[in-house]
């Protein structure tokens, strides 16, 4: 395969350790009859993984310098398709049909993690797992419990199981990242683990809740909302979430509560 540097403009950082690639494999739970969905291939080391465990890999590249490597792996895999593009401008369904099920598995860039995730698990035809490798603080985030959640944890709670699977140091990379790494797993819901009436008006709610999160909820979500402190004390206390709390202290089933009450008080501009 040609030799290409990294491109710092996409966060390229070409995964080189065996043993993280096969504990990558093994969390996906790969087998002859899964469709796998590679992001980012890169050099195609982890695509060699993929292609030997499971029955069919897409795999999209935004560096064109990689595809024609990427290609003449191909020829040699019967099993292998080779996509150019930005996955988050190619729509889902014009790669894989609606009614075929599909796994994500991706060595991440750093800088478009979370949107990629995100995209994945907000599209209609979502896959059943990702198993991804992103910035260890990121997957400190996206496992976090009441106390120390955002809104990536509300988010990927929402829509999945997420577990860290190992935890990756940057000699496991050419180049090193300055940061440490870890290996995310994501089983996704079937459907809503808690009642959502609009995922819009439920993020639209959780946002608000994080306007000023170093501030009491009461004041923050009046702020996030627009709408009064007297308004967010009422619509909190009717779902039996103290006004005090900060909003990193929320469970997704509180999130649930008030994002079904604030729905009911019919507020104009939520």
């Amino acid at each position: 395969m040609v030799r290409y540097s990294s491109k710092k403009s996409l966060g390229q950082h070409f995964l080189y350790d065996n043993k993280i690639r096969a504990a990558i494999v093994k969390s996906a739970q790969l087998s002859s009859d899964d469709l796998v969905l590679e992001v980012g291939p890169g050099k195609g080391f982890l695509t060699k993984e993929l292609i030997n465990n499971s029955g069919e890999v897409i795999a999209v590249e935004i560096d064109e310098r990689l595809i024609q490597g990427l290609e003449n792996l191909s020829l040699n895999s019967k099993n292998l398709k080779i996509i150019s593009g930005d996955i988050l401008e190619i729509e889902i369904n014009s790669i894989i049909s609606e009614d075929i099920n599909y796994k994500v598995v991706a060595n991440l860039p750093y800088y478009a993690a979370s949107k990629i995730i995100r995209k994945f698990l907000e599209v209609a035809h979502k896959p059943t797992s990702l198993t991804v490798m992103v910035q260890l603080e990121v997957a400190n985030q996206m496992v976090a419990s009441p106390g120390q959640m955002g809104i990536l944890s509300v988010a990927i709670q929402l829509y999945g199981n997420p577990k860290i699977v190992k935890k990756v140091s940057a000699s496991s990379f050419k180049p090193k990242p300055k940061v440490s790494s870890a290996v995310v797993n994501i089983q996704v819901h079937k459907e809503f683990q808690v009642d959502v009436l609009s995922e819009d008006h439920f993020f639209k709610v959780v946002r608000g809740g994080f306007f000023s999160p170093r501030k009491q909820l009461r004041n923050s979500l009046s702020k996030g909302l627009n709408i009064s402190p007297v308004q967010a004390k009422k619509c909190l206390e009717d779902s039996n979430i103290a006004p005090s709390r900060r909003p990193q202290t929320l469970s997704l089933k509180e999130w649930s509560r008030l994002h079904v009450n604030l729905m009911g008080c019919n507020f104009d501009n939520i």
